[in-house]
């Protein structure tokens, strides 16, 4: 997972979220911390999805709680796109 992948996700969640991207950290989780709600994890994976062009699996969503495995899993997908 590289440091660039990290602070662009962060930004995104910030954005969604209203939280400041300082206040964001790896292992807040998008309930509890960061008030996520079924509509902004939504509007998450769309944007996570336009951006990286990836897709995440439905069944996947409700197994991401923080932060760090969002930015996991989407750092996995970008790798299988780049990979041939």
């Amino acid at each position: 997972m590289s440091e660039y992948l990290e602070k662009e996700i962060i930004l995104i969640i910030s954005e969604i979220s209203g939280v400041d991207e300082e206040e964001i950290k790896l292992d807040s989780n998008f309930a509890t911390d960061l008030e996520f709600d079924s509509i902004k994890s939504i509007e998450l994976v769309v944007a996570l999805e336009k951006k990286y062009k990836v897709s995440i699996r439905d069944e996947d969503i409700p197994k991401i709680a923080t932060v760090k495995q969002v930015i996991d899993i989407t750092g996995q997908l970008i790798e299988q796109n780049t990979t041939p």
